[in-house]
């Protein structure tokens, strides 16, 4: 049952003055739930019950913490066909995609649950003492890595389950021992209330402490900017566009304590189709790029958004094709009024820019709150003279730019924003000779892709999601896979420690069978110490 209200650790609030509802954009109207918006007094208890369950919750074992996830996993689960049901009625996704998010969530879940109660990714490391040693003496130290504290998470409008509520920043957080306070996103607040219900019912069936987990709708932006100024706040989490997490990033910057701010945001993901796979390729390519570019009404952070490629006949017919076949698929719905109002008008002051072309678009009449998608090409020289055609437009666009030659295109890539992928198109053997273009491009990203698509970000140890500013805040780091967990810790040592008092992660007798790293050497063994 969706209650609209808060979760304020183990308990339902709604104490707020301000109310607002979902809406479902394939109805066109709003959703019948009422929400109640998080109160400054509902948000301060929030963030002091995660403050008092941190001292708890980070001294929990990695085993206690693994029944933990998997028994998130096992309640959302068993949300059954009401959490897909509430899914496709707030955001006009269809119901294969859902299940689908769900599918991920619950397997970032579990990786983090297995993860942590293996217990390596605490990276131990141990330099023992040597008394004797010449001409100072060496010291005992021990450095394991050790959760921040109570870590906000905001929820995002284009994944309302895998980057949301139970998503990978949560499963993350929670998987190192930091409490997490979610900032719902007021467009899917039943969806994260339901998978919000299911955290909390997995933190009573494993004993967790009250306040591990709570859950705050906002209608605006009060809520976050409360959270994230608040002393006992230690991180964030956030996946949106640039001008969001900005915001938050140099708000979190500018307290007396300043945090990180972990921002996934804008990326246009440069495609660079070399002569020979135009040539050879190219109607295949323009038609599986026509279907990355409509894939999910082109609402994904890897959405296609600029192609580069070098001006002859080949690409000529390339763009032919991508126009001709991307007007064959059908529209579909974007999540909300909000996003495709965002989408037509930036769409709009892209082709009204000087020297773009649009070679497609949808003509035909189509339904209410449904992205029309479009292909344009401009020049070389006239994008690189006009930063405002670097930018991202949220939705199903791309844009070819046709370079003069190589070294163009080489100056294109460099002069780029950070992005979260770039992806080269081209036959083996041609591959070699563009070395420079290769380096120049890994330069810009951080993930780099072969013969393929971008959409579709797998969920392994291997995966970078992230990549230079502003496709992220901090390009060291990754937002997705078990690495992920980087962001909500920090490097701690012990000198001279008292074996009995060190974590169980650095005691001599390694009671944890862990690997670890001691004295330059990688090994499970105990140490022959008293």
């Amino acid at each position: 049952m969706i209650t609209g209200k808060n979760y304020i650790g183990n308990l339902l609030s709604s104490i707020g003055k301000v109310n607002f509802k979902t809406f479902n954009p394939q109805t066109n109207l709003e959703n019948t739930v009422v929400y109640s918006e998080a109160s400054t007094i509902e948000i301060e208890k929030a963030i002091e019950l995660a403050e008092e369950a941190f001292q708890e919750f980070k001294n929990i074992s990695g085993i206690r913490k693994s029944e933990f996830l998997n028994e998130i996993a096992n309640e959302i689960e068993a949300l059954g066909n009401k959490l897909i049901e509430t899914y496709c009625s707030e955001t006009g996704l269809p119901q294969d995609r859902a299940i689908g998010e769900r599918g991920r969530t619950i397997f970032q879940l579990r990786s983090f649950a297995n993860l942590v109660k293996e217990g390596s990714w605490v990276e131990a490391s141990i330099d023992t003492a040597d008394l004797n040693r010449q001409p100072i003496p060496k010291v005992d130290i021990r450095k394991m890595l050790v959760p921040l504290g109570p870590v906000v998470v905001f929820g995002a409008s284009n994944f309302p389950l895998a980057y949301s509520t139970a998503g990978g920043d949560t499963a993350a957080a929670l998987a190192v021992g930091c409490p997490v306070i979610v900032k719902s996103h007021p467009m899917h607040a039943g969806t994260g209330e339901l998978v919000a219900s299911a955290i909390i019912k997995a933190a009573e069936k494993t004993n967790m402490p009250n306040g591990v987990f709570s859950n705050l709708n906002s209608s605006g932006i009060e809520v976050g900017i409360t959270l994230v100024k608040h002393p006992k706040v230690k991180a964030v989490g956030f996946t949106g566009s640039i001008r969001g997490g900005r915001a938050l990033y140099d708000m979190a910057a500018q307290r007396p304590e300043p945090i990180p701010v972990f921002a996934e945001m804008g990326s246009v993901n440069p495609v660079i189709i070399l002569p020979n796979a135009t040539k050879n390729k190219g109607m295949e390519w323009a038609k599986i790029y026509a279907g990355s570019i409509t894939m999910g009404s082109g609402q994904f952070c890897t959405n296609p958004g600029l192609i580069l490629g070098i001006k002859g006949d080949g690409l000529t017919h390339f763009i032919k094709n991508l126009s001709e076949e991307i007007v064959k698929i059908e529209p579909t719905c974007m999540l909300h009024p909000n996003i495709i109002g965002a989408y037509e008008t930036n769409k709009a002051k892209m082709q009204t820019q000087k020297g773009l072309q649009t070679t497609a678009t949808i003509e035909k009449e189509i339904l209410k709150n449904y992205g029309r998608q479009v292909i344009t090409t401009v020049e070389g020289d006239t994008f690189l003279n006009n930063t405002a055609l670097h930018q991202e437009v949220f939705g199903p666009f791309s844009m070819v730019v046709q370079c003069e030659n190589t070294e163009q295109l080489e100056e294109i890539i460099s002069k780029l924003e950070g992005q979260l992928t770039g992806t080269i198109l081209a036959e083996n053997d041609e591959l070699k000779n563009y070395t420079q273009i290769v380096s120049a491009l890994q330069n810009r990203v951080g993930r780099i892709i072969f013969n393929g698509v971008p959409t579709g970000v797998e969920v392994c140890p291997a995966m970078v999601h992230g990549g230079p500013y502003p496709a992220s805040t901090d390009s060291r780091f990754t937002a997705v896979g078990i690495n992920s967990i980087k962001r909500w810790v920090r490097p701690f040592s012990y000198q001279s420690w008292p074996n009995e008092l060190l974590p169980d992660e650095l005691k001599n007798e390694n009671p944890l069978r862990i690997s670890r790293f001691v004295d330059s050497v990688q090994t499970q063994k105990a140490l022959n110490k008293s």
